[in-house]
């Protein structure tokens, strides 16, 4: 059987969020994600211009495991310096941070935090 088509990337996640109003404020206020649509009051979409971040509420019941599949979403930062920035004005914003920012072997530079509902957010500059 031939390898289909290579795929166009990964430009959408969609998480379930207990949290859905202070995680909404996060990606959009403190991200300055848009909203796409907000069709009812338990779904949103958001972009950055080039993907997609779903976000529905969690029913009520909704207890994520400790051993969830998802390690983290990342965000591409344009400059260096843009990481250390990120990380100022984040933890200025009372967000948890989980891995201060730090230089890798491949000359790229992140840090990782935590959305309101505990998601880790990595914030990477990659030379593109």
């Amino acid at each position: 059987m031939q390898i289909p088509n290579p795929t166009a990337g990964l430009h959408h996640v969609a998480l379930f969020a207990k949290n859905f109003d202070a995680c909404m404020r996060f990606y959009t206020e403190l991200l300055g994600m848009h909203i796409v649509w907000h069709p009812d009051i338990d779904n949103v979409y958001l972009s950055s211009g080039t993907d997609n971040l779903a976000l529905h509420r969690a029913p009520q019941e909704f207890i994520p495991t400790p051993h969830q599949h998802l390690d983290h979403i990342g965000f591409f930062l344009r400059e260096r310096q843009d990481v250390d920035q990120w990380h100022e004005f984040l933890r200025a914003q009372g967000i948890t941070i989980k891995v201060a920012p730090k230089d890798h072997r491949d000359g790229t530079r992140s840090f990782y935090c935590e959305d309101p509902d505990g998601n880790v957010v990595q914030f990477i500059y990659i030379k593109l």
